[in-house]
């Protein structure tokens, strides 16, 4: 029994170096430092798009103005990433949002793993609209 824990908690070490880069460790991404205002100005001045990352019961229940759709589930699924890439240069920067921030900072990593510029909002969408940010129609 006590081998069987021990190849176990091997192979869980292993998968952590890989996964980790060796340090034993991953490391989380963090919310963008950018604020509501600068978030704002890149939209503004065509630097950057919004990508909502809610699902689409959520999105139908409202929405903000400028953003786009792209459910996290279907972003790990990698299809919408692939189908957003073709839209997008390397060089805008991508907001993602989500209700409460914690889906938009895996939304952010899985785009930055395929190079882009995207940094997750840690304000969600409620928040976004009391900012000033306009709601869709």
């Amino acid at each position: 029994m006590w081998q069987r824990s021990f190849v176990i908690l091997a192979i869980l070490v292993i998968q952590s170096l890989v996964i980790g880069g060796g340090s034993g460790a991953t490391q989380a991404a963090d919310h963008t430092k950018d604020s509501v205002a600068t978030v704002q100005k890149n939209l503004a001045d065509k630097k950057a798009v919004l990508l909502d990352v809610r699902e689409l019961k959520e999105w139908e229940e409202g929405h903000l103005k400028d953003a786009q759709l792209a459910p996290l589930s279907k972003l790990e699924a990698g299809s919408d990433v692939k189908e957003f890439a073709k839209n997008l240069r390397k060089d805008t920067i991508i907001y993602c949002h989500c209700r409460a921030g914690s889906r938009a900072l895996v939304a952010a990593e899985l785009l930055q793993k395929a190079g882009y510029d995207a940094r997750p909002l840690k304000q969600g969408y409620e928040d976004l609209l009391r900012a000033g940010l306009p709601k869709a129609p």
